[in-house]
Protein backbone atom coordinates (compact mmCIF):
# COMPACT_ATOMS: atom_id res chain seq x y z
CA UNK A 1 0.00 0.00 0.00
CA UNK A 2 0.98 3.61 -0.92
CA UNK A 3 0.20 6.20 1.57
CA UNK A 4 1.84 9.84 1.21
CA UNK A 5 1.46 12.13 4.74
CA UNK A 6 -0.52 15.39 3.95
CA UNK A 7 2.05 18.27 3.29
CA UNK A 8 1.68 19.45 7.16
CA UNK A 9 2.23 16.53 8.88
CA UNK A 10 6.28 16.13 9.27
CA UNK A 11 6.05 14.31 12.57
CA UNK A 12 4.86 11.31 13.75
CA UNK A 13 4.85 12.86 16.97
CA UNK A 14 2.92 15.92 15.67
CA UNK A 15 0.18 13.57 14.59
CA UNK A 16 -0.07 11.92 17.63
CA UNK A 17 -0.05 15.25 19.62
CA UNK A 18 -2.94 16.29 17.22
CA UNK A 19 -4.92 13.12 17.80
CA UNK A 20 -4.91 13.65 21.68
CA UNK A 21 -5.54 16.89 22.03
CA UNK A 22 -7.76 17.84 19.02
CA UNK A 23 -5.55 21.31 19.87
CA UNK A 24 -2.96 23.29 18.34
CA UNK A 25 -0.37 21.90 19.89
CA UNK A 26 1.89 21.33 16.81
CA UNK A 27 0.73 24.84 14.87
CA UNK A 28 4.01 25.14 13.64
CA UNK A 29 3.46 22.54 11.16
CA UNK A 30 -0.11 23.00 10.05
CA UNK A 31 -0.10 25.45 7.30
CA UNK A 32 -2.72 27.06 8.30
CA UNK A 33 -6.14 28.45 6.34
CA UNK A 34 -5.09 30.83 4.12
CA UNK A 35 -8.07 30.95 1.51
CA UNK A 36 -6.95 34.10 -0.13
CA UNK A 37 -3.65 32.31 -1.00
CA UNK A 38 -5.58 29.98 -3.20
CA UNK A 39 -3.57 31.02 -6.64
CA UNK A 40 -0.24 30.55 -5.13
CA UNK A 41 -1.25 27.34 -3.07
CA UNK A 42 -3.24 25.64 -5.40
CA UNK A 43 -3.75 27.33 -8.72
CA UNK A 44 -5.56 24.64 -10.26
CA UNK A 45 -8.34 25.12 -8.28
CA UNK A 46 -8.47 28.74 -9.36
CA UNK A 47 -12.05 29.55 -10.54
CA UNK A 48 -13.42 25.93 -9.53
CA UNK A 49 -16.94 25.67 -7.32
CA UNK A 50 -16.07 21.30 -5.84
CA UNK A 51 -19.07 19.38 -6.49
CA UNK A 52 -19.71 17.26 -2.97
CA UNK A 53 -21.16 14.25 -3.72
CA UNK A 54 -23.95 13.10 -0.58
CA UNK A 55 -26.55 10.94 0.11
CA UNK A 56 -28.14 13.30 2.38
CA UNK A 57 -30.22 10.37 4.53
CA UNK A 58 -26.73 9.34 6.59
CA UNK A 59 -27.90 10.99 9.68
CA UNK A 60 -25.43 12.04 11.79
CA UNK A 61 -23.11 12.43 8.87
CA UNK A 62 -25.12 14.31 5.60
CA UNK A 63 -29.31 14.84 6.15
CA UNK A 64 -31.83 17.23 4.94
CA UNK A 65 -31.95 20.34 7.64
CA UNK A 66 -36.01 19.72 8.60
CA UNK A 67 -36.67 23.24 8.69
CA UNK A 68 -35.00 23.75 5.31
CA UNK A 69 -35.49 20.68 3.21
CA UNK A 70 -32.68 22.46 0.48
CA UNK A 71 -29.91 22.35 2.88
CA UNK A 72 -27.93 19.55 4.26
CA UNK A 73 -26.26 19.43 7.68
CA UNK A 74 -24.19 16.87 9.46
CA UNK A 75 -20.69 15.63 10.29
CA UNK A 76 -19.45 15.19 6.85
CA UNK A 77 -21.52 18.32 5.41
CA UNK A 78 -19.97 20.53 7.89
CA UNK A 79 -16.11 18.97 7.87
CA UNK A 80 -16.93 20.06 4.33
CA UNK A 81 -18.08 23.28 4.44
CA UNK A 82 -14.75 24.06 6.68
CA UNK A 83 -12.50 22.40 4.80
CA UNK A 84 -13.02 24.03 1.52
CA UNK A 85 -13.48 27.57 3.22
CA UNK A 86 -10.02 26.87 4.62
CA UNK A 87 -8.69 26.44 1.35
CA UNK A 88 -10.86 29.04 -0.33
CA UNK A 89 -12.79 27.17 -2.77
CA UNK A 90 -16.27 27.42 -3.11
CA UNK A 91 -18.17 23.73 -2.80
CA UNK A 92 -21.85 22.51 -4.05
CA UNK A 93 -23.54 19.05 -2.39
CA UNK A 94 -24.49 16.76 -5.09
CA UNK A 95 -27.25 14.52 -3.46
CA UNK A 96 -27.62 11.08 -4.83
CA UNK A 97 -28.18 7.28 -4.30
CA UNK A 98 -25.48 6.27 -1.83
CA UNK A 99 -24.12 3.14 -4.16
CA UNK A 100 -23.53 5.72 -6.87
CA UNK A 101 -21.72 8.32 -5.57
CA UNK A 102 -18.18 6.54 -5.59
CA UNK A 103 -18.82 5.68 -9.79
CA UNK A 104 -19.94 9.53 -9.90
CA UNK A 105 -16.48 10.15 -8.33
CA UNK A 106 -14.31 7.71 -10.75
CA UNK A 107 -16.38 8.89 -13.86
CA UNK A 108 -15.66 12.54 -13.10
CA UNK A 109 -19.58 13.66 -12.69
CA UNK A 110 -18.59 14.97 -9.58
CA UNK A 111 -15.48 15.90 -7.30
CA UNK A 112 -15.72 13.85 -3.89
CA UNK A 113 -17.57 11.49 -2.26
CA UNK A 114 -17.61 12.93 1.43
CA UNK A 115 -20.34 10.64 3.22
CA UNK A 116 -18.95 7.86 5.85
CA UNK A 117 -16.85 5.92 3.01
CA UNK A 118 -15.00 3.10 4.50
CA UNK A 119 -11.82 2.42 2.62
CA UNK A 120 -10.66 -0.92 1.14
CA UNK A 121 -8.52 -1.88 -1.01
CA UNK A 122 -10.89 -2.37 -3.51
CA UNK A 123 -12.23 0.99 -4.13
CA UNK A 124 -8.94 2.04 -3.55
CA UNK A 125 -7.90 0.94 -7.29
CA UNK A 126 -10.71 2.85 -8.47
CA UNK A 127 -10.13 6.59 -6.63
CA UNK A 128 -7.61 7.50 -4.08
CA UNK A 129 -8.80 8.24 -0.17
CA UNK A 130 -7.86 11.21 2.00
CA UNK A 131 -8.38 9.48 5.24
CA UNK A 132 -9.16 11.39 8.01
CA UNK A 133 -11.16 9.12 11.04
CA UNK A 134 -12.36 5.45 12.12
CA UNK A 135 -15.61 3.93 12.58
CA UNK A 136 -17.15 0.62 13.31
CA UNK A 137 -20.27 -0.92 12.68
CA UNK A 138 -23.63 -2.04 14.87
CA UNK A 139 -26.24 -4.45 14.12
CA UNK A 140 -29.84 -2.68 14.03
CA UNK A 141 -32.84 -5.18 15.81
CA UNK A 142 -36.27 -5.05 16.26
CA UNK A 143 -36.87 -4.50 19.86
CA UNK A 144 -36.15 -6.76 22.30
CA UNK A 145 -34.28 -9.26 19.51
CA UNK A 146 -36.75 -11.99 18.93
CA UNK A 147 -34.35 -13.72 16.85
CA UNK A 148 -31.61 -14.10 19.79
CA UNK A 149 -29.19 -12.48 17.27
CA UNK A 150 -25.94 -11.70 19.38
CA UNK A 151 -23.04 -11.76 16.62
CA UNK A 152 -22.28 -12.47 12.59
CA UNK A 153 -22.28 -16.26 13.56
CA UNK A 154 -26.14 -15.55 14.38
CA UNK A 155 -27.30 -14.83 10.62
CA UNK A 156 -27.73 -18.44 9.04
CA UNK A 157 -31.61 -18.54 7.97
CA UNK A 158 -32.30 -14.63 8.89
CA UNK A 159 -33.61 -11.87 6.60
CA UNK A 160 -30.39 -9.63 6.63
CA UNK A 161 -30.17 -6.05 5.04
CA UNK A 162 -27.27 -3.72 3.90
CA UNK A 163 -26.90 -1.26 1.75
CA UNK A 164 -26.17 -1.71 -2.46
CA UNK A 165 -22.48 -1.64 -2.97
CA UNK A 166 -21.30 -1.34 0.95
CA UNK A 167 -18.77 -3.35 2.94
CA UNK A 168 -21.57 -4.80 4.71
CA UNK A 169 -23.51 -5.93 1.88
CA UNK A 170 -20.04 -7.97 0.57
CA UNK A 171 -19.76 -9.16 4.14
CA UNK A 172 -23.12 -10.69 4.28
CA UNK A 173 -22.01 -12.97 0.59
CA UNK A 174 -19.49 -14.12 2.33
CA UNK A 175 -21.07 -15.03 5.53
CA UNK A 176 -23.76 -16.41 2.83
CA UNK A 177 -20.92 -18.77 1.56
CA UNK A 178 -20.05 -20.14 5.20
CA UNK A 179 -23.72 -20.93 6.44
CA UNK A 180 -24.50 -22.98 3.12
CA UNK A 181 -20.75 -24.93 3.58
CA UNK A 182 -21.60 -25.86 6.90
CA UNK A 183 -24.90 -27.00 5.53
CA UNK A 184 -27.12 -23.97 7.61
CA UNK A 185 -29.86 -22.25 6.31
CA UNK A 186 -28.82 -18.85 3.61
CA UNK A 187 -29.17 -15.92 4.98
CA UNK A 188 -31.51 -13.80 3.11
CA UNK A 189 -30.08 -11.06 1.69
CA UNK A 190 -31.78 -7.69 1.03
CA UNK A 191 -30.20 -4.24 -0.05
CA UNK A 192 -31.50 -1.13 -0.15
CA UNK A 193 -30.70 2.25 -2.11
CA UNK A 194 -31.04 4.26 1.11
CA UNK A 195 -31.23 4.18 4.53
CA UNK A 196 -34.87 5.17 5.95
CA UNK A 197 -36.14 1.91 3.50
CA UNK A 198 -33.98 0.21 5.48
CA UNK A 199 -34.86 0.96 9.02
CA UNK A 200 -38.91 0.53 7.92
CA UNK A 201 -37.75 -2.65 6.91
CA UNK A 202 -37.09 -3.79 10.15
CA UNK A 203 -40.17 -1.77 11.88
CA UNK A 204 -42.31 -3.54 9.72
CA UNK A 205 -40.88 -7.19 10.51
CA UNK A 206 -39.45 -7.59 6.93
CA UNK A 207 -36.34 -8.13 8.01
CA UNK A 208 -34.85 -9.43 11.25
CA UNK A 209 -31.22 -7.18 11.25
CA UNK A 210 -29.90 -4.13 9.11
CA UNK A 211 -25.72 -3.94 9.28
CA UNK A 212 -24.92 -0.27 9.53
CA UNK A 213 -22.02 2.06 10.98
CA UNK A 214 -22.36 2.55 14.79
CA UNK A 215 -23.15 6.50 14.77
CA UNK A 216 -26.07 5.82 12.09
CA UNK A 217 -27.60 2.71 14.13
CA UNK A 218 -27.05 5.22 17.32
CA UNK A 219 -29.37 7.97 15.50
CA UNK A 220 -31.94 5.36 14.14
CA UNK A 221 -32.56 3.70 17.10
CA UNK A 222 -33.05 6.94 18.94
CA UNK A 223 -35.75 7.69 17.11
CA UNK A 224 -37.40 4.27 16.47
CA UNK A 225 -38.99 2.77 19.82
CA UNK A 226 -39.38 -0.30 18.53
CA UNK A 227 -35.54 -0.95 17.24
CA UNK A 228 -32.23 -1.18 19.29
CA UNK A 229 -28.62 -1.88 18.90
CA UNK A 230 -27.20 -5.05 18.93
CA UNK A 231 -23.47 -6.03 18.75
CA UNK A 232 -20.63 -4.54 17.33
CA UNK A 233 -18.26 -5.37 14.35
CA UNK A 234 -15.94 -4.26 12.01
CA UNK A 235 -14.06 -2.10 14.12
CA UNK A 236 -11.67 1.03 13.47
CA UNK A 237 -12.32 0.73 10.07
CA UNK A 238 -10.99 3.61 8.03
CA UNK A 239 -13.14 6.56 6.96
CA UNK A 240 -12.00 8.65 4.34
CA UNK A 241 -12.97 10.99 1.21
CA UNK A 242 -12.91 9.69 -2.62
CA UNK A 243 -11.11 11.53 -4.96
CA UNK A 244 -10.80 10.70 -9.00
CA UNK A 245 -7.14 9.04 -9.63
CA UNK A 246 -4.89 11.59 -10.49
CA UNK A 247 -5.74 14.84 -9.04
CA UNK A 248 -3.33 15.48 -6.55
CA UNK A 249 -3.43 19.11 -5.87
CA UNK A 250 -7.04 18.56 -5.06
CA UNK A 251 -6.08 15.24 -2.68
CA UNK A 252 -3.30 17.90 -0.96
CA UNK A 253 -5.84 20.63 -0.56
CA UNK A 254 -8.18 18.79 1.12
CA UNK A 255 -5.15 17.14 3.07
CA UNK A 256 -4.10 20.64 4.26
CA UNK A 257 -7.63 22.26 4.96
CA UNK A 258 -8.34 19.23 7.40
CA UNK A 259 -4.93 19.32 8.72
CA UNK A 260 -5.74 22.97 9.64
CA UNK A 261 -9.11 22.56 10.86
CA UNK A 262 -8.33 19.83 13.40
CA UNK A 263 -5.21 21.32 14.89
CA UNK A 264 -7.71 24.12 15.37
CA UNK A 265 -10.29 22.03 16.99
CA UNK A 266 -13.59 23.08 14.65
CA UNK A 267 -13.75 19.79 13.37
CA UNK A 268 -13.59 18.18 17.48
CA UNK A 269 -16.13 21.02 17.65
CA UNK A 270 -18.51 19.48 14.60
CA UNK A 271 -18.02 15.92 15.91
CA UNK A 272 -19.18 16.85 19.28
CA UNK A 273 -22.14 18.47 18.16
CA UNK A 274 -23.23 15.77 16.34
CA UNK A 275 -22.68 13.67 19.48
CA UNK A 276 -19.77 11.86 17.52
CA UNK A 277 -16.74 10.96 19.69
CA UNK A 278 -13.73 13.76 18.54
CA UNK A 279 -11.38 10.58 19.44
CA UNK A 280 -12.64 8.85 16.04
CA UNK A 281 -11.00 11.90 14.25
CA UNK A 282 -7.22 10.90 12.66
CA UNK A 283 -4.33 13.20 11.63
CA UNK A 284 -5.25 13.21 7.52
CA UNK A 285 -3.35 10.52 5.07
CA UNK A 286 -3.53 10.40 1.49
CA UNK A 287 -3.79 6.97 0.19
CA UNK A 288 -3.24 6.14 -3.47
CA UNK A 289 -3.92 2.32 -2.86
Amino acid sequence: MITQPAAWLSSALCGFMLFLSMGSACAADVKPCQPDKLAVRYPGLVGKTIQVGQDGVSLPYSYHDPSNPDRLLGADTDYARVVFACIGVPVTFQVGAWSGLLPAVASGRIDVMWDDLYYTPERAQKVDYVLYGTASDSAILRKGNPKNIQSLADLCGVRAVAGLGTVEALLLVSLNQKCTQAGKPPIDIITYQDRPSAWQMIETNRADIVLSSSAMAVAATAERPNMETGFNFLPDVKVGVAIAKGRTELEQAIADGMGATLATGQVAKIYTSYKLDPKLLLPPEILTK
